[in-house]
């Protein structure tokens, strides 16, 4: 019964009924752990109790209160979709959202649907210090095992909201300007005030940005290229344009510091 329990977290309906998600492999897992977030339940195959990491890390789950279970290799692998998986897996709530008292920069993403490009996006979004990411209807579920696996933690320490209308999302952008990415023809990234609170929309390469996200948009930025490419994968550009907000949020505090 846990076994199939967690087998239907592989898919949305399963994480949205149970409220939990699956977080494969001993870094993740870590990572969870210091996050505050105590898996239910660790699956785990007989060699991951023989590397020491893996060991400690089953300690760790058990300490904080995770039941252990050892699955043959058959079994586990209906669970992981990894092709050399590190023998664990846990079955850990998805954490409640804490939305920041002031959020100097949203992040919101509009119909980005492939798991790999929004966990790259995440992992940019937490480094270059976004305040919340907001997921407009569309986007692959965040929680998705892949995601996870591609946004190496920041899942556990970025508040995000996926938003079930874009009512929802215009909520949140209420009192700030806009920023939506386009390909040609706008504003060059590195022109804009990003210090002052602000939100930046990026859409899909394939799908770009919706009719819905354009009737939200201050203004239109671009990324100049130096070369006749036609776009920049979603991940690539979220993470020019975050590292340029960064860069002068970065100078003005220096700025504050000298005076």
């Amino acid at each position: 019964l846990k076994v199939k329990q967690a087998r239907a977290l592989l898919e949305p309906k399963g994480r949205r009924e149970q409220g939990r998600c699956l977080i494969e492999g001993v870094r993740l897992i870590e990572e969870a752990l210091r996050a505050g977030i105590s898996p239910a339940l660790v699956f785990f195959v007989d060699q991951a109790r023989r590397s020491p990491r893996s060991a400690g890390l089953l300690a760790a789950a058990e300490a904080a209160g995770a039941a252990l279970l050892e699955l043959s290799p058959g079994v586990f692998g209906t669970l992981s979709d990894t092709v050399a998986s590190q023998g664990v897996i846990a079955v850990a709530p998805i954490p409640r959202v804490t939305l920041p008292e002031r959020a100097a920069l949203i992040l919101v993403l509009d119909q980005v649907r492939d798991p790999g490009n929004l966990g790259a996006i995440l992992r940019s979004a937490e480094a270059a210090g976004v305040s919340l990411v907001i997921l407009a209807p569309g986007c692959v579920d965040p929680w998705n095992p892949k995601v996870v696996r591609s946004g190496m933690g920041a899942h556990f320490r970025l508040p995000l909201v996926p938003a079930a209308t874009w009512d929802s999302v215009a909520a949140h952008l209420q009192g700030r300007p806009v920023w939506l990415v386009a390909a040609h023809g706008a504003l060059p990234y590195d022109r804009v005030v990003w210090t002052a609170a602000c939100a930046l929309i990026i859409g899909s390469e394939a799908a770009g940005l919706s009719a819905e996200a354009d009737g939200l948009g201050t203004g239109h930025v671009t990324i100049p290229m130096a070369a006749p490419v036609e776009s920049l994968n979603a991940a690539m550009a979220a993470t020019v344009l975050l590292f340029e907000a960064a860069r002068q949020r970065r100078q003005q505090d220096g700025r504050s510091l000298q005076s």
